[in-house]
C-alpha cells in the first residue's frame, strides 16, 4: 500500500456508521471540497455517469440553513475524484 492509499483509508465517509467511519477498499469515493462537508469522502459506488455528472445535495446540520438544510456539491471538471461545494439550500 502506498502513502496516498494509506491517507485515503484514514478519511471519514459522509453518512458512514460512527463505529466504522473510514472508507472500505471495495468501494469508490470522491472527496468533498469546500463548504460544511469539506474533506469528507462520498461513496459513489454504483452511481451512473448521469448521477456523477449531475452532482448531489447532501443533508447536513452544518450548513447555512442548519437542521434540514443541504450542502450542494458538483463534480470538478477534469478531476473525477473531487466534488466542489456550490452552496447551501434549505
Amino acid at each position: 500500500m502506498d502513502r496516498d492509499e494509506e491517507q485515503l483509508l484514514r478519511r471519514r465517509v459522509y453518512g458512514a456508521d460512527h463505529d466504522q467511519p473510514g472508507p472500505r477498499p471495495d468501494r469508490h469515493y470522491v472527496e468533498l471540497v469546500g463548504g460544511p462537508l469539506d474533506g469528507l469522502l462520498l461513496d459513489i459506488t454504483g452511481w451512473t455517469q448521469t448521477e456523477l455528472d449531475t452532482g448531489v445535495a447532501l443533508s447536513t446540520e452544518l450548513g447555512q440553513f442548519g437542521a434540514g438544510g443541504r450542502a450542494m456539491y458538483d463534480p470538478r471538471p477534469g478531476e473525477r475524484d473531487r466534488f466542489d461545494w456550490t452552496g447551501d439550500t434549505p
